[in-house]
């Protein structure tokens, strides 16, 4: 499905689907409707594999990356503010590496912990 909910936030990605060949580059849109949940995670699941991978997140308008990724993914988006949050993962696809299921997350980082101790 391109929609969750879990603990009342619910969290929109698109395309569901695509599909595309090397050389070209996917865009993958996220969004959710927690104004306070300021990091935006990526992970990606390969084909036979029951694990996902952390690709990187962002936070607020900053983005990690894990070194594996870092050559043909790129994660956008600004999280500041208090409106509904939206980031995107771009994949340059070289191979068929790529070919897997990407998952977007929200989190509220720092302010559950302090909530939640």
């Amino acid at each position: 499905p391109d929609e969750w909910k879990f603990l009342g936030v619910e969290v929109h990605q698109s395309p569901s689907d695509f599909l595309t060949k090397p050389g070209e580059e996917v865009q993958i849109f996220c969004s959710h409707n927690k104004t306070d949940y300021f990091q935006m995670l990526w992970y990606q699941r390969s084909p036979g594999e029951t694990a996902m991978k952390l690709i990187g997140y962002l936070y607020h308008n900053s983005p990690t990356m894990e070194e594996q990724y870092k050559d043909n993914f790129n994660i956008i988006g600004d999280l500041r503010g208090s409106s509904k949050k939206n980031g995107s993962l771009k994949i340059q696809v070289v191979g068929p590496e790529q070919g897997a299921v990407y998952y977007c997350a929200a989190s509220c980082f720092s302010v559950c912990s302090f909530i939640y101790n």
